[in-house]
Formats: structure tokens, sequence, C-alpha cells
């Protein structure tokens, strides 16, 4: 059998997945097949990366994010969807007012590459719905029936979770089709990356600047090794890295006005690939708690966000444990994690 007809066969074959869920995805990898030879084109498509305004938190949106959410929005109006959330908006509105769904997505995570030709993606996720719009999404991540996201690199990919693993998928530029390449993904346990913007040291709390001093100490430190850190200022590649070789992710709330509960949003961003992280065998926290089990208080609210390889992740969370001022020497320089 054709390897590009496999995804829609899996849709389509597994009960597991209600068809009006399997129509959302359908419709979101529609878009996404148009929107990767946008991308792909670059400045031939006209200024996309332009500055076009601010959102309701004073992130400023480029022509793309527009773009996007409007092409998302449109697709989705054709299936089951009830209630629409995007990042790109400051209210849920209706998409189809007798669908049973609620659909929460970041149309163009990490917009501020499209002009460095750098990998950006568009992250999603599916409730079933409620009567109030603002309540299918301020519920805990755990409810979730479907997340993932989808990124525009060099290839076109797809990972999703129905919760019940993590699916990779690869867009085949010849048959335009979604391929499915791996229906188990697994985060790979052993690595020495981890992602972090080092430029915000000494904003951050002092578990975390214990945890990555650590790293940075190298063989000689109490890790025992040495390890490389990476940053791409995009949560969709950063996401994908970890997925693929494993690592650790840390956006934590800092001393900085406005990032106290760090910059990304708890409903759009980081419960979705909270629940594709974990169905991968990972792990998703505040820093110190699982974020699936939280709920957000607002539609656009922020959280800390910490995500990877679960005994990574877990590391960090026991950082946080200890009094403040016990940390640096704890871990430091007697090592009580010793690898």
């Amino acid at each position: 059998m054709n390897r590009a007809l496999e995804f829609s066969k899996y849709m389509a074959t597994n009960g597991d997945i209600p068809t009006d869920v399997a129509e959302v995805v359908v419709a979101l990898s529609t878009v996404a097949k148009t929107l990767s030879k946008k991308i792909s084109r670059g400045a031939l498509e006209g200024a996309m990366g332009a500055s076009v305004g601010e959102n309701s938190d004073g992130d400023t949106q480029k022509a793309l994010d527009i773009i996007a959410d409007e092409m998302f929005f449109e697709q989705i109006c054709k299936t089951s969807v009830r209630w629409f959330a995007s990042e790109e908006r400051d209210e849920v509105i209706t998409a189809n007012a007798s669908g049973r769904l609620a659909l929460a997505i970041d149309p163009l995570d990490g917009s501020s590459n499209i002009d460095v030709n750098m990998s950006i993606g568009t992250i999603f996720s599916i409730y079933e719905a409620k009567d109030d719009g603002d309540e299918s999404f301020l519920r805990p991540g755990i409810d979730q029936i479907a997340g993932g996201y989808i990124i525009y690199g060099p290839q076109t990919a797809m990972m999703i979770t129905f919760g019940a693993g993590t699916l990779s998928l690869i867009l085949d530029p010849d048959s335009d089709q979604f391929v499915m390449l791996d229906q188990a993904v697994k985060i790979p346990d052993q690595t020495v990356e981890f992602a972090i913007n080092a430029s915000n040291y000494r904003h951050w709390p002092t578990p975390v600047r214990a945890y990555i001093d650590d790293c940075y100490s190298g063989e000689t430190g109490p890790r025992g090794k040495n390890f490389n850190m990476r940053w791409v200022a995009s949560l969709v590649a950063e996401t994908h890295r970890i997925l693929t070789r494993g690592g650790i992710f840390l956006y934590p709330g800092d001393s900085r006005k406005g990032y106290e509960h760090g910059r990304l949003r708890m409903v759009y961003e980081c419960a979705p690939i909270a629940f594709l992280l974990e169905q991968a065998g990972g792990l998703a926290t505040d820093g110190c708690d699982r974020l699936l089990e939280q709920r957000a208080k607002t539609l656009h609210a922020r959280t800390p966000f910490v995500f990877g390889t679960a005994e990574k992740v877990s590391r960090l969370s026991a950082y946080y444990d200890l009094p403040e001022f016990e940390a640096p020497a704890l871990f430091r320089n007697r090592g009580l994690f010793r690898d």
C-alpha cells in the first residue's frame, strides 16, 4: 500500500478516533499544506514578516500570523468545531453553532523567525465543547481529545496524539499527502542538550540558575558530563528537536515585569505540547508541578513551562523542593544528584 495513504487509513479505521475529530485534523492538515507552500515562497509572497499590530497582550502580530489565523478559521467552520479560540484573537468565537468540539490554536508559532528562514509552526488542541465558550478551554489539559503541532521547516511534519501515543507524520511534496512515519514516538532517554534563553540568566529563580550552573560545569561538575545548549526561539522547533533527540526545554517565570509567569500561554501552547510530550514518554511541568493537571484562569494566561525527557524534568523539580539558599550548595557543590 502507498505509504501516503496510511494516515488517512489510520484515522478512518481507528475506532478510538471519533469521525468528527478526524475531520478536524484533516481540515488542519489541509490548511497546513497551503500554508507550507506560502511559507516556502518566502518574500515572493510579499512582506509576510511585517508587523501589522499587537494582540491583546501586547505581542507583535506579523502579517502571516493574521493570514494563518483566517485560513484556519475558514476551514474549521466546515467541521464540527463549535468554539474557536486563537492566540491571535481576544475572545472565543463561534465556528459551527451545532458542533460538539472546541479548538484552541496558535496559528503561527515562532513568527518572529519568518524573515530569517527558520522553522515555525502551528500548535493545536481539541476538546469537547461546553455550552460556554471560555469554559470549553479553561480546564485541565488532561481533558484534551487531541493535541499536536505542524512544523514548517526543511520538511513539513506533524506530531499529534489522540491520547494513545504520539504519531509522527511528514508531508510528501510529491503526493501532497501526510505520510505516517511512526505510531509510537518515544523521547530518547539519554541526551546532553538543554534549551533555554541564557541571556536572561540574571533574572531566573535560584533553582533554575542552580540547575543550569550544574550543566555549565560539565564533566568536572556534579553531573559528570558536558552539555550543549540550544535555543531557536520557536516553541515548535524546540519541541520537535526534543521529541527527536531528547533533552529539556525551560522557559521559567523570572523577575522581569510581565515575565513573572513566563511568556508562553497555557491554552494555546503549553497544554497541547504537554499532552503530546507525555504521550511520548516525556514530562511537562511549570517547573514544579505537572502541567496537565492545571487549568488556565483566563484564555491568554501564561505559565512557566519545562518539558522534555522525564528524568531531566523531574530533576529540575527537585531543585525547587529545596529552600532557596540550599539549592546552589546542595546541587552545584555537593552534587546531591550526581549522575
